[in-house]
């Protein structure tokens, strides 16, 4: 065994393990080292040895020799490792889900070339937070970094290969029938990231499947780490220019761009203009409490978290499906969609999630929902799309705030007697209006990780939404 580490490598651990998943600068919080000790401590949460864990990676440059080091620590364990290479992040939900098997990816999502992390999964595509498995991961990971090293168990594990795109795609082809929808000319800004490889082949025939009617125009689909022609975050406008641009200029349908793991999909319609997820999540929401109500189902269940739009709830309740609303959070959504049974889930940030695909979430099949839907009538995206925007919302807005209990103090204070309070996640506020008034609603809640309070509106009519957000806006950055 190796002599004891210094505490620097607890430190760089506790550093990147966030609430939800690991994320932090390669080289700095996240080394070979700490990530051969998360390996082996992820192993033992999971009670894997003499059992199966999957392992997939990204396409960062650190990503691979991450995955090893990963590898190396949970055989030592007594795991025998799946190694699926390069994926997605759904792609890991597919292979965990169907093998029945705990499950590590690595990636930093959206985040720029320097980060990388570990979204981790129990077996069936489970999730992981803090309070769920992670936080003991952690600790024990320490353990390990504060002893020198992992050590082996008398039986290690063994590492093979297997490729799980085919499979993948096929069953994602079984959810949603995309064969008999008019042909459309969609643009997919992949980011360089890894919609670069899952979606030729879920919506075109690299996998072997048939052709469908999409005539698809690809946009930086080369795998590539660095991220040479933008940031793979498709939540920052700046980096939706580009699809927003080559949607006009190719007088395609609509315009697809993924993030860099490609688990989240947005969408851009004929006219390059960005379509609200919420809108998004209430077309794929009515889609599947129709599909499940008329298999007998009576009231399908559909998670929403609470700032999304006000829309989805009451669109959910009139097609005779229960809305329940939750806190913001991937590992949250999927413990409650597993709790309540719900068909479907959906989150403001475009992360969708699917009963039938283990309550985990999947871009590419909401993308693939909002293809059906889309292809079977005739109206532009836009003009769908606005059936499902009738209010205002203002998106996230970010403000770097040092004092966050008095930045609520003052909320509070301004808006006592004139609306309602939760504290679900962070403060909802929640106008008190006369009958004939136009409703608004905002929510403001502190980063995990960040000196910052994000705030979000939606008000009945524009001129409403844009009152109350500058208001709270002024009482925020007092």
């Amino acid at each position: 065994m190796n002599p004891p580490v210094s505490s620097g490598a607890r430190a760089r651990l506790d550093a990147s393990v966030k609430a939800y998943d690991v994320r932090g600068i390669v080289g700095e919080a996240l080394t070979d080292d700490v990530v051969e000790a998360l390996g082996a401590a992820f192993a033992d949460e999971v009670g894997a040895a003499g059992g199966r864990i999957v392992v997939g990676h990204d396409m960062r440059d650190s990503s691979p020799g991450f995955a090893a080091a990963f590898s190396r620590g949970a055989t030592a364990r007594g795991a025998d490792v799946v190694a699926i290479g390069l994926c997605s992040t759904d792609e890991t939900y597919f292979a965990s889900g169907s093998l029945d098997a705990p499950a590590a990816m690595f990636t930093a999502s959206h985040n720029p070339a320097a980060y990388n992390g570990i979204k981790f999964s129990r077996a069936g595509a489970q999730g992981i937070s803090l309070e769920t498995g992670l936080a003991a991961i952690r600790d024990r990971a320490g353990d390990y970094l504060d002893a020198g090293g992992v050590p082996p168990v008398a039986s290690p594990g063994t590492v093979r290969e297997l490729d799980v795109l085919a499979d993948y795609a096929a069953h994602l082809r079984s959810l949603v029938d995309l064969a008999g929808v008019r042909p459309l000319k969609v643009v997919v800004d992949a980011g360089n990231g890894m919609g670069g490889l899952t979606v030729p082949a879920v919506l075109g025939d690299a996998a072997g499947l048939p052709a469908l009617p999409l005539e698809m125009v690809p946009l930086y689909f080369e795998l590539d780490g660095t991220f040479p022609n933008h940031e793979a975050n498709p939540l920052d406008p700046a980096n939706l220019v580009d699809l927003q641009r080559a949607v006009v200029e190719h007088g395609a349908d609509l315009g697809l761009a993924f993030d860099g793991d490609a688990d989240r999909c947005f969408v851009v319609d004929e006219r390059g203009e960005a379509v609200d997820p919420s809108a998004v999540a209430a077309i794929v929401a009515l889609r599947e409490i129709a599909r499940v109500r008329a298999l007998g189902e009576e009231q399908p269940t559909v998670i929403h978290n609470l700032i999304t739009s006000r829309f989805v709830p009451e669109a959910v309740e009139a097609a005779g499906g229960i809305a329940v609303r939750t806190r913001v959070g991937h590992s949250l959504i999927k413990d409650r969609m597993a709790e309540t049974g719900a068909v479907f889930g959906g989150e403001h940030s475009a992360h969708y999630y699917f009963r039938d695909f283990w309550s985990a979430d999947n871009g590419m099949l909401a993308a693939m929902h909002l293809l059906a839907e889309f292809g079977g009538q005739q109206a532009p995206l836009s003009e769908l799309a606005a059936r499902f925007t009738p209010y205002a919302l203002s998106g996230e807005i970010n403000s770097t705030v040092e004092d966050v209990p008095a930045a609520y103090a003052r909320i509070v204070e301004a808006f006592t007697g004139r609306a309602d309070f939760d504290e679900l996640d962070g403060l909802t506020v929640t106008g008190i209006t006369a009958e004939d008034a136009p409703f608004w609603w905002f929510n403001v809640r502190p980063s995990n990780t960040e000196p910052l309070l994000r705030l979000n509106v939606e008000g009945e009519d524009a001129a409403t939404m844009a009152a109350v957000r500058d208001e709270v806006l002024g009482l925020i950055r007092a």
